[in-house]
């Protein structure tokens, strides 16, 4: 076999397109695992730490100070604002149970939160399910377009065969070398979010108890 510069040279426009698409997704896959194993990692050890951190200072204006140095991907700083934000006079959120109005604002900032840490998560799944099936078009497209040559040059012996053949097969296992990392990414990054989500859930709950405290009134 005359390997990838002959079969690249010997491929139509759909081939190529197809080889290029397979290329494109394997380079924005692994930039994507790239980023979102550094940003999941400091968004984990920052909110192991700033959750420590904040609960160990004496008061909530030290605590956010501390948090503000920490939380480099902001996990817990919008967490925190939204528990102890104070409503608008003459909103309909003002005239709520603060309680529920508090709980609202904490799931909105939650949900905020996660979806930056599940970013890029659709990607790697849709490169994880198409990549295997753009690599086996590639192979189907490129024995068809070799056989059609054979077929014009009068030329059907098994060696005349296998060459080509055996070229665009390697679209398949390209397809499969794109698909994997992705899918693997995919699966280990699901579980990080996943992890953080238990974590951020907790301070939230804590912080609504926190909140609760603070504004309810003293008793003699």
């Amino acid at each position: 076999m005359g390997g990838l510069p002959e079969f690249w040279s010997e491929s139509d426009a759909i081939g190529r397109a197809v080889a290029l698409a397979l290329l494109a997704m394997s380079v924005g896959a692994w930039v994507l695992i790239l980023w979102k194993g550094w940003l999941l990692n400091r968004a984990r050890h920052d909110i192991t730490h700033g959750t420590a951190i904040f609960w160990d200072a004496p008061e909530l204006a030290a605590a956010r100070e501390r948090l503000q140095a920490i939380d480099r991907e902001q996990t817990l700083l919008p967490l925190v604002e939204a528990a102890f934000a104070q409503p608008t006079g003459g909103t309909l959120q003002a005239q709520g149970d603060a309680a529920a109005q508090r709980t609202r604002r904490l799931r909105d900032a939650l949900n905020d939160v996660l979806n930056r840490l599940q970013s890029g998560q659709v990607f790697l799944a849709s490169v994880g399910a198409v990549a295997p099936f753009v690599g086996l078009f590639g192979t189907v497209w490129g024995i068809y377009h070799a056989l059609l040559g054979m077929a014009s040059s009068g030329s059907m012996s098994i060696d005349k065969i296998a060459g080509p053949v055996g070229e665009a097969l390697v679209m398949t296992a390209a397809g499969l070398a794109v698909a994997i990392p992705a899918v693997l990414a995919y699966n280990v990054f699901g579980k990080r979010v996943g992890q953080c989500e238990a974590e951020l859930e907790g301070f939230a709950h804590d912080l609504h108890e926190l909140a609760g405290h603070r504004a309810a009134p003293s008793g003699d």
